[in-house]
């Protein structure tokens, strides 16, 4: 018998019996792996931004769009149904609710955008008389301004601009929800790859559980679940976030619509109010274009009144930006307000609209993997040679 083999037979002796073992040492990541590793994921993420960047968006967006459908795909495997059943009957539930809300939300909002297209030649009409009016007065006092010309011309280009394009407002913010690339050909991979990801998502989350240092076993210290859990919840929060605003915009324009500041305001607060909701979910010009539409039926009835309506519009964005997105995201995503401003500015650089949209839940995802690393891997310090003395 060697010697190692004596020695390790000792050490197998002094252990007690029932014992419980030691906890794993940290990983400690020498200096030349670290430069090794960060030169690495440079060039990667280098070769990523110049050459695969359609590539990296569908399997970013099909990934969370796979981590957002997981737990609902294995609530269903664990009633005992298997999961190749479990995964297209969750597609097929989500388009139900999907199609069951846009068919709660149509009809409403048509018979809304028909009754206002009925009304605008009357609208226009009492926009023409109040230019008379001003045109006249200004004529009275030696002002011999054509307000009343350009105003008629500038009211029926508005007009013929309504016209066309209100008919069509209903079906934009269809598309806008269902709209996740600029082509076809893109949704249908998202689709493919993410059906793809949730059909092999046990083995998947299994090597990532293998390749990063190992938590305790606990949910609270898994990476995958902690990973899932973050996506979801911000999600949640951004579509209950884009709800709370709209029917804020909603219940205010029909208070003004009752005190008499925006009649019409009574009439087409659902409308108003569903479509800003909806524009809560385009990051920056979101909240902008939700008020464009009011505030141009407004222009056409008193001047003042779109005047109220900006200051309505601009207090809402206060309170969005003070009271209601910081204690809904709060819980959601937990990252510092200028790292959401800086992931969506770097989204919307590099992909546009789209990378707009999914950079949060990407700036999520990020988040718990540092947070992760930070609690299980130790990087070896960088020792500086002191001077003499």
């Amino acid at each position: 018998m060697t010697t190692e083999e004596r020695v390790a037979e000792e050490h197998l002796g002094d252990e007690e019996p029932g014992s419980a073992p030691p906890s794993p040492a940290p990983l400690v990541i020498p200096q030349g792996v670290q430069l090794v590793l960060l030169a690495v994921a440079l060039l990667a993420l280098w070769l990523a931004a110049r050459a695969a960047r359609e590539v990296v968006l569908v399997f970013t967006v099909a990934s969370l769009i796979a981590l957002i459908l997981n737990p609902y795909v294995d609530r269903l495997h664990r009633t005992g149904l298997p999961r190749g059943f479990a995964i297209p009957l969750t597609y097929l539930l989500l388009l139900l609710a999907v199609g069951a809300i846009g068919v709660l939300l149509a009809q409403p909002i048509s018979n809304q955008i028909d009754a206002f297209q009925h009304s605008l030649p009357h609208l226009v009409r009492e926009a023409n008389k109040r230019l008379d009016s001003i045109q006249t007065f200004l004529n009275h006092h030696g002002l011999h301004i054509k307000l009343k010309k350009q105003g008629q011309t500038a009211l029926q280009t508005l007009k013929d601009k309504i016209v066309k394009g209100s008919s069509s407002l209903l079906s934009f913010t269809t598309s806008l929800l269902t709209s996740v690339a600029d082509a076809a050909i893109a949704i249908v991979l998202i689709f493919v790859v993410s059906v793809y990801l949730l059909v092999y998502a046990r083995q998947i989350g299994a090597l990532v559980r293998r390749l990063l240092p190992p938590g305790d076993g606990t949910p609270q210290d898994d990476y995958p679940t902690r990973v899932q859990r973050a996506v979801s919840g911000y999600v949640r929060g951004q579509l209950a976030f884009s709800v709370v605003m709209g029917a804020t915009a909603g219940v205010a324009l029909w208070i003004f619509g009752v005190l008499g500041i925006f009649p019409d305001g009574r009439t087409y607060a659902f409308a108003f109010g569903a479509f800003f909701g909806v524009m809560e979910l385009v990051p920056f010009v979101g909240p902008v274009l939700g008020a464009i539409p009011p505030v141009a039926v407004a222009l056409f009835q008193d001047p003042l009144s779109a005047v109220w309506l900006v200051i309505l519009f601009v207090a809402i964005q206060q309170l969005e930006g003070h009271i209601v997105a910081p204690q809904i995201f709060s819980h959601a995503l937990r990252i510092n307000p200028l790292l959401v401003i800086l992931a969506l500015l770097f989204g919307d650089a590099v992909y546009g609209l789209v990378g707009a949209l999914v950079a949060l839940p990407v700036a999520a995802v990020l988040r718990e993997t540092i947070l992760y690393l930070r609690r299980h891997v130790v990087l070896e310090p960088w020792h500086v040679p002191r001077g003499p003395g």
